[in-house]
C-alpha cells in the first residue's frame, strides 16, 4: 500500500534549480498545487520522462515481475496520470485496488543532479492523500504472505494502523519501507511505536537509519534498529548493504553497475529481498539478491528496468541460488 503517483523525471546539470525553489538536495519536499504547478511549468521546457511510480507501487512492480502474485493499494484521480498509472500497473499483472478520489492524481517530481545522481523529490499528493482507514476492506489483504508499507503514507497515522491491523489479521508478515530521513525526523515517535509492536522488516537507507535511531554510525544503526523488529536492512548506497537478524549479520557488496539515476534503487533492493525471503533463502542471499536487482535499476533513468536487464538478473540470482 502506498501513494500511487506518477513520476516526472527531470535530469538537472546543477543544484541552481533546486536552490531556486527552496529544495534542500536529497530531500523528499511535499508541496501545494500551486507551487506544484510553478514547478512544473518551469520543468517542460527542460525535457522530462513520466514514469508511474511511488516507492511501494516501484517495490510491488518487481515483486510482479519476479512472479510473486502481487498487489497494490492506492488512490487515484479520474485523470490521464490515474489511468497511466492504472495500466502501467495492469501491464505487469498487479491486482491493482485504485479507488477514485476527489483530487487529481497525485505526481512525484523528481531531479537527478550531479555528480551523484542524487534525488530530490517535489510531491504533489492530490488524490493518494485521500485515502484513509475507512477506505480499507479486509478481503484487499486475504491471500498474500507479505503487506509492504511505504514510510511516505504516514501523513495519515491511522490509515497505517487499520492496515497493520488487517494484515495482521490476514496472517500478513509486514515490511516498512522508511522512504526519507524528513519523513521519519517528523514522524519519528509514531514510526518507533509501529516498528516495536508490527513491523518485522524495516528497509532504511543510512539518513533514515541515522535519524530513526540518532546514531551517526550506519552499522550502530542497523544493531538499533535490529533489536526493535525481525529484520533489519540498511542500505548504504554505492557501498552495498548491511542486514542484521538476531545475532546474525551480513555486509553486502554493492553488485556491479555503471550508475546514471539512483531513483527507485532502494525500492527495488526490497523488491529482491522480499522474493528471496519468500523462497526461504538465507538472510545473505535476500541481501545478494536485493543488491543485484538495485544494481540493474541505476543503470537506467527512472524505476523501470527494461526487458535485457531483468533477464541478466533473473540470470544472476538463478546462479547465485543453485
Amino acid at each position: 500500500m502506498g501513494n500511487a503517483l506518477t513520476d516526472i523525471l527531470a535530469v538537472l546539470p546543477d543544484d541552481s534549480f533546486l536552490r531556486q525553489f527552496h529544495l534542500p538536495k536529497g530531500s523528499m519536499q511535499h508541496v501545494d498545487m500551486e507551487t506544484g504547478d510553478r514547478i512544473w511549468q518551469t520543468l517542460k521546457p527542460m525535457g522530462v520522462q513520466y514514469v508511474a511510480g511511488g516507492s511501494a507501487a516501484n517495490t510491488i512492480t518487481g515483486t510482479a515481475i519476479f512472479g510473486m502474485k502481487s498487489g497494490f493499494i492506492g488512490k487515484v484521480g479520474d485523470d490521464e496520470l490515474g489511468h497511466l498509472f492504472r495500466s502501467d500497473q495492469e501491464q505487469y499483472g498487479i491486482k491493482s485496488t485504485l479507488l477514485k478520489g476527489k483530487s487529481s492524481s497525485g505526481r512525484a517530481m523528481v531531479f537527478i543532479t550531479a555528480p551523484n545522481a542524487e534525488r530530490t523529490f517535489a510531491v504533489y499528493l492530490g488524490a493518494a492523500l485521500e485515502l484513509g482507514p475507512d477506505d480499507l476492506k479486509p478481503e484487499y489483504f486475504h491471500g498474500y504472505d507479505y503487506f509492504h508499507i511505504e514510510g511516505y503514507l504516514v501523513q495519515n497515522q491511522s490509515l497505517i494502523r487499520r492496515a497493520i491491523e488487517m494484515a495482521r489479521d490476514a496472517g500478513c508478515i509486514i515490511s516498512l519501507d522508511m522512504a526519507s530521513y524528513n519523513v521519519v525526523e517528523s514522524n519519528e515517535a509514531f514510526l518507533h511505536d509501529i516498528v516495536d509492536r508490527h513491523v518485522d522488516i524495516v528497509f532504511a537507507n543510512e539518513t533514515e537509519a541515522r535519524s530513526f535511531t540518532r546514531l551517526d554510525d550506519p552499522k550502530d544503526a542497523l544493531d538499533e534498529i535490529a533489536r526493535h523488529c525481525s529484520i533489519a536492512v540498511v542500505k548504504i548506497g554505492k557501498d552495498g548493504s548491511m542486514v542484521r537478524q538476531g545475532d546474525e549479520y551480513h555486509y553486502i557488496g554493492a553488485w556491479p553497475a555503471d550508475t546514471i539515476d539512483a531513483t527507485g534503487a532502494g525500492d527495488t533492493y526490497a523488491a529482491g529481498f522480499l522474493y528471496a525471503h519468500s523462497l526461504g533463502r538465507t538472510l545473505k542471499e535476500c541481501g545478494e539478491v536485493g543488491s543485484i536487482i538495485a544494481a540493474k535499476v541505476v543503470e537506467v533513468i527512472g524505476t523501470k528496468i527494461d526487458i535485457p536487464r531483468w533477464k541478466a538478473a533473473k540470470q544472476e540470482i538463478r546462479e547465485l541460488l543453485k
